[in-house]
């Protein structure tokens, strides 16, 4: 058996040797494609024209793109030649934005035309000089992009390949800092923990400026050899026909997904045959939404977890339906994983305490925040990922929240997963997330916002009356808040913590 690679230069090139002419990757709204070949020959053109214009191996390149066969053949031009790419998310405010350009210290953007304007008024205000070259997503070439061109010298595996930062509720974003080596072991470990197969494709609906996206479907591909299909964004209204029509053999999807995909236009079932299973990952998927998904649909849902600090995934779920535990995240993946409590001492199976994980897909460290690195990690080298949970005793973890956002009332320590799926089991509910509100007497109140489902009308009164049932009196929230939607990172998990303003009297 081939030794496993050990960077994203490697995995390029074993495919383009094995098998040249096979698709790695294909638009939905057009015939256009790249195959592995060509692939690692437009890899050596980006590099080249990286080079020409001032950079070196280790510069941080940054990326304002959506996705697009170009931002796919440019994020893996640019780590192919040895350098740190920085995919900036699109959805962040500009002042967040500014902050991740000025941070990262790149010395080349590379903005889609729509993005041109608001990123140029951004790094001219800077005290550096940053190159900005303007880049088609669905472009052939890039500007100054030449025929030919050199390899050059592969990257070391220990060397960053990619620079991206965290979408923090509070405070600045913290730039993950992951090697060549993180992101091949990553890509390695979905590949082998879901049986994929050359002959498998993956629709290719998440952002590449977001971890899941970056590792799951533009990499994990390259472990295995097969191939991914890649719509402009995420749309529920052609999801199948795009999966069908590209023959998508699993998708990979984020609980806020699922959602929509179940209040929108159900299939024909030809349209669901081929694909194999779906992939949620990134936040909680709630029990009731994952049983409607795989009966309206027939498509088995394989739970999985990560941190951008793990290279995306670090928990996964069985692939055979019997061995999966509904509302677990799984066993450890291509890594060793534990609880601990606030001493950060393990602790025993079935107690609840802070997850921590190690392997060769936790980062390096943060980006210049070398106090952050530190309380990062325990003393002995293990990711503290914030994370409260526990593991069962077939080594399965559950997450139950989040640490700064556990709810502690008169002493209780409350999670608010348990209210929101308690609340999600009323018809009327479509989504529900709950805070702590601070309160005179116990410290903390529960409030929750609550979105309807479309046509479905419920009063503050029934939920109250139903929460007592399903939850008891101590555990039922004390506040209500109905809302249009509820405020998300890129990942999809809900920002509780942006929900605090609308429980202040």
């Amino acid at each position: 058996m081939t030794a496993a690679a050990t960077t994203v230069h490697a995995l390029i090139e074993r495919q383009a040797r094995e098998q040249p002419h096979a698709v790695y990757a294909r638009a939905t709204e057009s015939e256009k494609h790249i195959a592995y070949g060509e692939l690692a020959r437009g890899c050596r053109r980006v590099s080249a024209v990286l080079r020409g214009l001032g950079m070196q191996p280790g510069d941080t390149v940054s990326v304002v793109m959506p996705n697009g066969l170009q931002t796919l053949r440019l994020l893996l031009g640019a780590m192919h030649g040895g350098f740190r790419v920085n995919p900036v998310n699109l959805l962040s405010q500009p002042e967040q934005m500014r902050y991740v350009l000025s941070h990262s210290d790149c010395r080349l953007v590379c903005v889609a035309p729509e993005w041109e304007s608001r990123v140029r008024g951004m790094v001219e205000a800077f005290d550096r000089r940053v190159e900005l070259i303007v880049v088609d997503p669905e472009g052939d070439a890039l500007p100054g992009e030449e025929e030919a061109a050199a390899d050059v010298p592969p990257p070391s595996p220990d060397a960053v390949a990619l620079l991206m930062y965290t979408s923090g509720t509070t405070g600045n974003p913290k730039g993950v800092m992951l090697t060549q080596r993180n992101l091949a072991a990553n890509a390695h470990a979905i590949s082998e923990e879901h049986g994929l197969r050359p002959s498998d494709r993956v629709l290719a609906v998440l952002p590449l400026y977001h971890i899941n996206a970056f590792t799951v479907t533009m990499l994990a591909p390259l472990a295995h050899g097969g191939s991914l299909a890649m719509p402009p964004k995420f749309s529920a209204g052609r999801f199948w026909e795009q999966a069908t029509q590209t023959q998508c053999s699993w998708i990979n999807v984020v609980p806020t997904m699922i959602s929509y995909l179940l209040e929108g236009p159900k299939p024909p079932l030809a349209q669901t045959l081929s694909i194999r299973f779906c992939r949620s990952a990134s936040a909680a998927l709630p029990p009731e939404h994952l049983r409607a998904f795989e009966q309206m649909f027939g498509i088995g849902i394989v739970e999985t977890m990560g941190l951008t600090e793990t290279a995306a995934p670090s928990f996964s779920n069985p692939m055979d339906p019997a061995a999966r535990k509904l509302g677990s995240v799984g066993r450890a993946s291509g890594c060793m994983a534990g609880v601990v409590d606030a001493q950060l001492a393990a602790v025993p199976d079935g107690t609840t305490g802070e997850l921590v994980i190690r392997g060769p897909n936790v980062m390096l460290g943060y980006y210049k925040n070398e106090e952050a690195t530190r309380a990062g990690f325990t003393p002995d080298g293990w990711l503290r990922t914030g994370d409260l949970g526990h593991r069962d005793e077939e080594g399965f973890f559950f997450v139950t929240g989040r640490i700064k956002e556990l709810i502690i009332k008169g002493g209780e320590n409350i999670a608010p997963r348990e209210i929101d799926e308690a609340l999600l089991k009323h018809p009327a509910v479509l989504e529900a997330a709950s805070v702590g509100v601070p309160d005179r007497h116990y410290g903390q109140e529960i409030g929750v916002c609550i979105v309807l489902r479309e046509g479905c009308a419920c009063t503050e009164e029934e939920l109250r009356e139903f929460a007592a049932t399903a939850l008891g009196r101590y555990k039922s929230p004390g506040h209500y808040r109905f809302v249009q939607d509820l405020p998300r990172g890129p990942s999809g998990k809900v920002q509780r913590l942006k929900l605090m303003p609308l429980f202040e009297a």
